[in-house]
């Protein structure tokens, strides 16, 4: 398993001081300055972990999380020297697996690291064993057999995959799958699944593994 971590952080001290904390602790540590390098950085893979300032020079943390939950659940810790409670909440409820506010102790910042991980790797259930997920190719199998899916179709599904039984509204499923596109509504996702449900019973007729939860969301039902 890759032992590197991503910091993004635009300002060169405080980047070499959680290089630092975070070697000691025998992680590896890339850097990089800008969300958008960020992104394409972590779309190329090999990460364990991010640490992610808000305040970056060309786009928010926030922004940066929300492009990254759309293909990826790599575990994120937020950066931020802001106090306010509502800067907080919104990292936590757009996918930010925690946060340290500005100053911050070096060693409380690696324990958090650690803390998280062990949270993560040890409760990351694996997929249902009738769908197999290739992230390189971005396919995704079910029983033995190649799906046909589009991008969003194919980020919604993988979606379920990694939180197998978890409910997800419409709007989580808007934040996570279609972040940034245009002219969407809830009505897309209603119907991203409906198609997704077609082509999985075209494979099963009698499959029906994504299940509507009447005034929640939908999830995937477990998997024999």
């Amino acid at each position: 398993m890759s032992n590197d971590v991503l910091i993004v952080e635009d300002e060169p001290a405080i980047a070499d001081t959680i290089s630092y904390a975070l070697e000691t602790e025998g992680f590896i540590t890339r850097r990089c300055t800008l969300g958008r390098e960020a992104l394409e950085l972590l779309k190329e893979g090999g990460f364990r972990f991010v640490v992610l300032d808000v305040g970056l020079p060309d786009i928010s943390g926030f922004e940066v999380l929300r492009r990254l939950r759309t293909f990826s659940d790599l575990p994120v810790l937020f950066l931020t020297a802001r106090g306010e409670e509502v800067d907080r909440v919104v990292g936590l409820e757009i996918g930010a697996d925690d946060y340290v506010s500005k100053p911050f102790s070096p060693r409380e910042l690696a324990a958090r690291v650690r803390g998280i991980l062990r949270r993560t790797e040890r409760g990351t259930p694996p997929a249902p064993p009738r769908f197999e997920v290739d992230e390189n190719a971005r396919r995704i199998r079910f029983q033995g057999q190649a799906l046909e899916l589009t991008r969003y179709e194919y980020q919604l599904l993988r979606l379920f995959l990694v939180h197998p039984e978890r409910i997800w509204s419409r709007n989580e499923l808007m934040e996570r799958v279609w972040s940034g596109a245009e002219e969407s509504t809830d009505r897309t996702v209603d119907t991203h699944v409906k198609t997704l449900r077609a082509k999985l019973r075209a494979v099963d007729p009698e499959a029906d593994p994504i299940q509507t939860h009447r005034g929640q969301g939908y999830s995937l039902g477990k998997q024999s």
